[in-house]
């Protein structure tokens, strides 16, 4: 199952160099083999949809139509791009809570009121949350909003200008929140991660390559106990045999 990221920004209002850097985190997410979600939208969520399209990448948008009808005429929202396009029909506020929960991971480009919505959602479902600095709008302040909230909700926040640096940390601290989620414990297994991000890919290699070899041994002391237990059989029927010749 493919890791869902949720772009989340600005529909207008930006600048060449906000779009570009949109473009190059959809490629992101794509190389790293995930799949983009959007608000199915114009703006920069849909740059980051063109860069990850042309990566070869899955596009998924949640729009706030019933329809494709309503979602092109009355939305005025895009369709090219998409590889599925699911219609919540619940408006543009509706479609923000279906969007974020659809998500793993919500990255914040850019963005306004709306954007604004889908942060403070994510926020409080304690989501991984990425923040493309550079982007202007509320991206730009989000360490003032996470100041002022001042709520401790389970959400981690990484902020970072460069969106390919962006998805690698990312990607390494959901892998280690879902160990952490197992029951391993997290700064054992990633020495190397802050509260922010984990910062070695290594780190998470070797950790996995530890547990691998862990379950290869369990897995030998259970397949040796099962000999034992079969010649134990063996031996007892062989006895039962003879007892009632």
């Amino acid at each position: 199952m493919k890791i869902m990221i949720g772009v989340m920004g600005s529909v207008a209002g930006f600048d060449a160099n906000a779009a570009e850097l949109s473009y190059q985190l959809g490629r992101a997410i794509a190389e790293h083999d995930c799949a983009i979600v959007t608000g199915a939208c114009p703006g920069l969520p849909y740059d980051a949809v063109r860069g990850a399209k042309d990566t070869g990448g899955l596009t998924v948008g949640v729009s706030p139509g019933h329809n494709f009808a309503e979602h092109t005429i009355k939305y005025e929202s895009p369709w090219e791009g998409f590889d599925v396009i699911i219609y919540t029909g619940s408006g543009l506020m509706g479609r923000e809570i279906t969007g974020v929960r659809s998500c793993d991971i919500v990255i914040v480009v850019g963005g306004r009121s709306g954007t604004l919505g889908e942060f403070s959602i994510a926020y409080d479902e304690g989501k991984l949350i990425g923040v493309l600095r550079g982007t202007g709008g509320i991206a730009d302040h989000i360490n003032e909003l996470v100041g002022v909230i001042n709520k401790e909700t389970g959400a981690q926040v990484v902020e970072d200008g460069d969106p390919h640096r962006l998805i690698v940390r990312l990607m390494e601290l959901y892998i280690a929140r879902r160990l952490a989620a197992r029951g391993h414990d997290l700064p054992a297994i990633l020495p190397d991660c802050d509260e922010h991000a984990c910062r070695s890919v290594e780190s998470i290699e070797t950790a996995i390559a530890d547990m691998e070899a862990e379950i290869l041994r369990i897995q030998g002391i259970i397949a040796e106990q099962r000999k034992r237990l079969d010649a134990f059989r063996d031996v007892a029927m062989m006895g039962s045999g003879e007892a009632k010749g």
